[in-house]
Parts: structure tokens; sequence; C-alpha cells
């Protein structure tokens, strides 16, 4: 968490099957591998592949004790691009000087002017376009890890890549670590 003194707290938003919980998941486990402590949570019902998912996480220097939904998060990932038509409960909470970092092939002056907030820092990456070209199938989760990490600077790019060394198979590692790479290259923010 360089450079900040207190929790940072992440909601995430996507469908069932895009990795949302999992990059939740990857995101508390490079926190802690970074001497943090973390909690990922998830919250899905029944539903099945496409349904609407939120997962959460807090990253703090203390221990953590809540176990609470995050209500007024520091980051805000839309994993899905077709959830913008709808964008205030997206952003429901934010806080002021946060980031909202969006899965689109929009520009972030569109973004902006979708979400109508300016006193968030916006970041966009085609995260789907990755995914497809290079696991061809839009499971966009660690491209959108990888947004998250080079626009907010909450985690370094050497604790993701071993975060998913020991979560993920050996056949995705690889696949993997080169979404989150070209993710953190490619993410415009603004």
């Amino acid at each position: 968490m360089s450079g900040l003194l207190g929790r940072f707290e992440i909601r995430w938003h996507g469908r069932g099957g895009q990795g949302i919980v999992t990059a939740a998941d990857l995101t508390a486990t490079a926190a802690i591998l970074s001497g943090y402590y973390a909690q990922s949570i998830p919250t899905f019902g029944t539903e099945r592949r496409g349904a609407p998912v939120i997962a959460y996480n807090r990253i703090d220097r203390q221990a953590i004790y809540e176990r609470s939904p995050v209500v007024e998060p520091d980051a805000v990932i839309v994993a899905d691009p077709h959830l913008i038509i709808n964008p205030k409960p997206l952003i429901a909470g934010l806080k002021s000087g946060g980031y909202l970092i969006v899965n689109t092939v929009k520009s972030v002056d569109e973004i902006r002017s979708i979400f109508k907030r300016d006193d968030v820092k916006i970041a966009i990456v085609n995260a789907t376009k990755l995914a497809m070209d290079v696991l061809r199938a839009p499971i966009v989760n660690t491209a959108m890890v990888g947004a998250l990490i080079s626009a907010t600077k909450i985690l370094s790019l050497d604790a993701v890549i071993q975060a998913v060394k020991e979560r993920f198979p050996s056949r995705l590692v690889e696949p993997n670590v080169q979404l989150i790479k070209q993710a953190y290259e490619l993410v415009k923010v603004g």
C-alpha cells in the first residue's frame, strides 16, 4: 500500500463467469503477501453464469475485524461494460478522490460523463479484448486486477504475480500474468 496510511476498500462489480470473486481473492492474497491484513468478501446468490456479482476487499496495516460489505469504497471496479447503463448503484458511496476502474472501449471523458463524477480518478482498459486475445474467453478478472494496481499503486506488480503463482494451476499462470502485465501497461487514467 505504498503511500497509503489507512485502510483501502474496494468494491468489484461484474457478472458470473468473469472471475470477480477470484479477482477479489487474488487482490487479498497479493496484499497478504505484501505484509498487510486483507479480506475478500463475495456476495452472490444461487444465480448462474451471467448474473450480477459483487465482491469486496479491505486492505489495511491493522487487523480487520468487520465482515460487512464495503459501502464507502476507495475504488470501484466495473468488470462488465454492460453494467454502466445503470451507473448510480455502481458508484454509490465511492469516496471523493477515489478510483473508478472500468472495462470499456469508451474514453475516460465518455466514462466521466456517464458517471458524472469529477471528484474521482477514472481508469479505463479494454479488459475484454485483452482476455479474448490471451485466453480466448471473456474472463477479465486478472486484467482488471492489473488495471487496479496500475491506477492505484496499492500493491506491487510483483506481489500480484506471486499471488497468481500461488493461487492458479500452473497451466493458467503464464496467460494470467500476461493479462495482468498488459492491463497494467495499457490502463489509461484521467
